[in-house]
């Protein structure tokens, strides 16, 4: 075992048969904001990483092996599974190493540098939206068919937001006419979201969960995905809150998925409604974000998202201002002040 890591002995056990070898090194990775707990396993020259979390039944509908089957099947460039073992809940994959497109983008801070990655990128989702979403039929049809951004989970994001950043985290009380108001606008905004075309989402689709191996962009972190507007990925990865890609960069990008996408489509994408779907998802997505970053707070104290807050809720403010009918969210933010407010101290409240 390494840098104080261990595993139980079942788990162990696994390992051994699994790899051939009983001389192993453990190293514990630092986790994400899930209750999955990931280590590095090392036999010889090889490494590995190991995926811990709760039993499932090994049926072929365990969200994240029937989901990485399908993605695979299409060419999704996911990682390998070397083993599993349903009962302990545990799954051994390939490791595809420490860098994530988050890092590649901050190594020089270059947005010309990137762009190659970010395309790459783009490609893999190309062939998420398009290829797999194709696809429904065999034995053991994806999961992401059965679920998907509609009104109620798109509402329930938005409400989670305003649960945990303007209530619980900034402690803004709410009179009972301006939260009628902003239901109306909640509501309003999820319902338009959910009469657009619906393709497989990956949902988090982010700097954090793209790794690049051997210059290749490689996906992770996908058992979530479920069916919705193809904003709702590339709003996450263009206004990933982990990076500061600016309106240039972003602009090649969109630019460059749409040209892709219309390879695939019997009608090309209608650039006007793309982008005003784009905003939409923009306010609900950047939304559910800062309340998630709220949350870690809330629910643990944990510190390391509160630097996203700030700079997500102006993200916010500033789409809204295309919306006039949307009003009292911009009022909310503002009169409260949320813009103004000491996220990396919140014991200090506004500034």
């Amino acid at each position: 075992m390494a840098n104080g890591a261990s595993l139980d002995a079942k788990s162990t056990a696994f390992l051994t048969t699994a790899l051939g070898s009983s001389d192993i090194s453990v190293l514990q990775l630092a986790g994400d904001a899930s209750s999955r707990r990931y280590y590095r396993i090392v036999v010889g020259d090889q490494s590995y990483v190991l995926m811990v979390w709760e039993p499932f039944k090994d049926d072929g509908r365990y969200p994240f092996l029937n989901v990485l089957s399908h993605f695979e099947s299409h060419g999704v460039q996911v990682p390998k599974v070397i083993a599993k073992s349903a009962g302990l809940g545990l799954v051994l994959l390939e490791d595809l190493g420490d860098l994530t497109l988050e890092r590649k983008f901050w190594e020089n801070q270059n947005q010309s540098v990137a762009q190659p990655f970010y395309k790459q990128a783009i490609d893999e989702l190309i062939k998420i939206h398009y290829l797999a979403s194709r696809d429904h039929g065999g034995q053991n049809p994806c999961v992401a068919f059965n679920i998907a951004f509609d009104t109620e989970k798109l509402l329930w994001e938005m409400n989670y937001g305003r649960e945990h950043l303007i209530e619980k985290f900034c402690g803004v009380k709410l009179s009972s006419p301006l939260r009628a108001e902003l239901d109306r606008v909640f509501l309003d905004i999820c319902e338009k979201l959910d009469h657009e075309e619906k393709l497989i989402c990956h949902r988090d689709y982010h700097s954090r969960n793209l790794m690049v191996k051997f210059g290749k962009v490689r996906v992770i972190d996908f058992q979530d995905a479920r069916m919705g507007p193809i904003q709702y990925d590339l709003v996450s990865l263009v206004h990933d809150s982990y990076v500061d890609l600016n309106d240039a960069a972003r602009g090649q990008i969109l630019d460059y998925y749409i040209e892709q996408a219309n390879e695939y489509r019997d009608q090309p994408i209608n650039r006007a409604n793309f982008d005003k779907v784009f905003r939409l998802q923009m306010i609900q997505r950047c939304f559910k974000a800062c309340g998630s970053f709220a949350s870690f707070f809330n629910m643990r104290e944990d510190r390391r998202y509160l630097k996203y807050l700030e700079p997500t809720v102006k993200k916010v403010s500033e789409t809204l201002g295309h919306y006039p009918e949307y009003a009292v969210f911009s009022q909310i933010i503002r009169d409260n002040g949320l813009l103004q407010y000491n996220y990396s101290n919140p014991t200090q409240g506004a500034r």
